[in-house]
């Protein structure tokens, strides 16, 4: 009851954030989940799953003992690197339940949860290409998808240290890591550990190897909530909160 009441009271005071008001009336959560992005967020058989859906799952259950009532029902909505700060402004998900990583940049558009994964970017390519260094990717053709993190990681280095790479943008990273497997680039950059995932999936992977120098400092993936909504992240990082002090993650 006493979070109903600040639910209400975050909701009259700020009328661009009322997500919990709008969770309790309408008894729904709605979850941005990713289609791909094993092991975290993708689908199975039309239901989505992975580790970021389960600690999500975790959140409304504690959002439900919460709040009372009945238990929240989920509406899980894909999302995918290009939309996602989008469906997040504009309402159409509450939280993403992702593989979003918490920049400064990114937290000026979004407010991110306690992290739960931390990750550097590397890049694969093909074994029988001897590639596993930064330098070693000076004059080839790079590929990483549009809407990430990685892909303006990519284009700095290009830039600093003179690379001459050629830069190429994929929709998806299924897409970018099939154009590695038949030869159309020498290279993916991506967090790495989606790009074991990608290569546990394939059928040989022994064709496949992930560059020991990494393009980054680990950074952390964190749950994303709307920026103006603080007594939602609030809550949702006291559910993270005794989540990860249970033990059971």
């Amino acid at each position: 009851m006493g979070l109903l009441l600040l639910a209400m009271g975050t909701a009259n005071a700020n009328t661009n954030a009322p997500t919990l008001a709008r969770i309790q009336q309408d008894h729904t959560i709605l979850i941005g989940h990713r289609e791909h992005e094993e092991p975290f967020s993708y689908v199975v058989e039309g239901r989505p799953i992975g580790y970021s859906i389960d600690i999500c799952q975790a959140v409304v259950d504690s959002l439900s003992a919460r709040l009372g009532g009945p238990a929240l029902s989920v509406t899980f909505v894909p999302v995918t690197p290009a939309n996602r700060f989008i469906l997040l402004k504009k309402g159409d998900i509450d939280i993403e339940c992702g593989v979003t990583t918490s920049t400064a940049e990114r937290r000026r558009h979004a407010a991110f949860t306690y992290p739960h994964f931390f990750t550097a970017t590397r890049y694969v390519s093909l074994e029988q290409n001897a590639l596993d260094r930064i330098e070693d990717l000076a004059g080839r053709s790079v590929v990483s998808t549009t809407g990430t993190l990685n892909i303006e990681q990519l284009n700095a280095l290009n830039r600093a240290q003179g690379l001459n790479i050629a830069v190429m943008l994929s929709r998806s990273h299924e897409e970018a890591f099939r154009m590695v497997a038949t030869g159309q680039a020498s290279a993916f950059v991506m967090d790495d550990i989606l790009l074991a995932g990608l290569i546990a999936s394939d059928a040989s992977p022994e064709r496949f190897h992930i560059s020991s120098e990494a393009l980054s400092d680990p950074e952390p993936y964190g749950l994303m909530v709307r920026r103006d909504d603080a007594e939602f992240l609030h809550w949702v990082n006291e559910a993270l909160r005794e989540l990860y002090q249970s033990g059971a993650v």
